[in-house]
């Protein structure tokens, strides 16, 4: 499929923006394509992108376009494939008790709190630890396409967040925030878990993650997640050494 022909994307621009500090790799500057004006990109169009590697933070549509780095790979699980290794399947056991329930998108102070206390702790060398309450709704309240808010409790108290956009050919995780100081606890791993099972549920085919970035720690949870396809060289393509 030619993206600008078919899909009526010739309204659309892509744009690069200037050179800034990479939020995967110490010591390395990124770039980013990104897709304007943003009240043009429909839900249809939205899943047209992610299959062609893009993914967004609030309303913006991007994707790594670096001068001289090309690290970031987009990742998708196929969910018809996935079988959980043995940690996986211990962690879907322990928290298996979470109620979950979905909603729009909506900003409530309790959840804002627990992004707080999410950035201090596990990203404390962050951009967004010192995140305020309109740069919060920014990142994840502002949407253009098909998404949802997650809300995951143990016996009434929110333990985790997650923001999921609904597409046509599966859900993509858009950002996850949990309890940082739960003993034992492994809430990120089951949240994937989670989604991948919603695809099921919802008949969808694939699990879009973002993006993996080799020597990247924060990343380094993708990789778990197998079969794993990335988005190389124009093409969906198993990931060499992903195969569980």
């Amino acid at each position: 499929m030619n993206l600008l022909r078919d899909i009526s994307l010739s309204e659309l621009q892509l744009n690069l923006t200037v050179p800034y500090p990479c939020s995967y790799l110490v010591d390395r500057v990124a770039r980013s394509q990104v897709v304007i004006p943003s009240l043009l990109i429909t839900p249809t169009v939205y899943s047209e992108l992610v299959r062609q590697g893009f993914r967004r933070s609030g309303t913006w549509t991007y994707r790594p376009s670096c001068d001289a780095c090309q690290t970031c790979i987009p990742v998708r699980v196929q969910v018809a494939s996935f079988m959980p290794d043995r940690t996986q399947r211990r962690t879907r056991q322990r928290h298996i008790g979470l109620e979950t329930s979905m909603h729009a998108l909506r900003d409530k102070e309790e959840h804002f709190c627990l992004y707080q206390r999410y950035q201090r702790e596990r990203h404390p060398d962050g951009g967004m630890k010192n995140d305020n309450r309109e740069q919060y709704r920014n990142f994840l309240l502002q949407s253009h396409v098909d998404s949802t808010l997650v809300e995951f409790r143990e016996n009434g108290v929110l333990r985790m967040v997650s923001i999921i956009d609904i597409l046509d050919d599966g859900l993509s995780s858009v950002y996850t925030f949990y309890e940082p100081n739960v003993a034992q606890a492994s809430y990120g791993t089951y949240n994937v878990l989670w989604q991948i099972a919603k695809c099921l549920e919802l008949q969808l085919d694939y699990l879009y993650l973002g993006y993996w970035v080799k020597g990247s720690d924060k990343m380094a949870y993708k990789a778990r997640f197998r079969p794993l396809q990335g988005f190389v060289q124009g093409k969906w393509q198993e990931l060499p050494g992903h195969r569980g």
